[in-house]
């Protein structure tokens, strides 16, 4: 019997590794680690220094990486540190030019620094600042998964996500996007396996789809 393919996974933009929980990998093909938020260094700490220090929980050759939203950012910047058998993302982006017009404004215009951080509570409370009003019951779900409330944390995770140049090989990048996400709308979206219906909080309104296309993409 061959061995269990190692998959580390990183969850999304102040949400704890709660999310993937109802993600369903077999667990005779797939060893499953979650990975949590470390607080940055300083609100200046780089991607990749940030990334580096992540990837100090990897201790499988080869494995599997998988990262949702911001997560998905940071599982490409891993894949540029170690070796990976393929790396996934969900809900998120691949390069800069799929970040939405009103976000590329928002960092442009360096009005993301007047978020009220420390006060941000609920993930629905930052879906506003974005200017969505459409996050109604499916995107409740993800107030208890809204755990990582760090100040810190979220100042720096909002500049770098507006201010991510991506770059690099995204050749070996499978990416799973919601044709109803409402933070990165799929028009902007490149090269990506469509989830019918799914919108940004879909790890976990459809999880089943998304366990689906993960397996199939690692059996090709």
């Amino acid at each position: 019997m061959s061995e269990k393919t190692s998959i580390y996974l990183v969850p999304g933009l102040g949400a704890g590794t709660e999310i993937f929980e109802y993600l369903r990998l077999p667990e005779d093909r797939f060893e499953v680690h979650p990975i949590e938020w470390l607080i940055p260094q300083s609100e200046d700490e780089s991607l990749e220094n940030y990334a580096n220090r992540m990837a100090e929980f990897v201790k499988d050759e080869m494995p599997v990486l998988i990262g949702v939203s911001f997560g998905g950012l940071l599982v490409q910047e891993m894949s540029k540190l170690i070796p990976t058998k393929k790396v996934i993302i969900i809900s998120s982006l691949k390069k800069r030019s799929e970040l939405p017009k009103r976000l590329k404004l928002l960092q442009k215009l360096g009005l993301y620094k007047l978020l009220p951080t420390g006060r941000i509570s609920r993930i629905d409370d930052f879906s506003r600042f974005n200017f969505h009003q459409t996050l109604k019951r499916k995107t409740e779900l993800y107030n208890r998964y809204m755990r990582v409330r760090n100040e810190k944390y979220l100042n720096w995770a909002i500049k770098t996500v507006l201010h991510w140049k991506g770059g690099g090989d995204i050749s070996h990048v499978v990416h799973i996007h919601g044709t109803q996400d409402e933070i990165f709308p799929i028009k902007y979206i490149d090269n990506c396996v469509p989830v019918d219906n799914g919108t940004h909080a879909m790890i976990i309104t459809r999880a089943k789809r998304i366990s689906e296309i993960i397996i199939n993409s690692l059996e090709t």
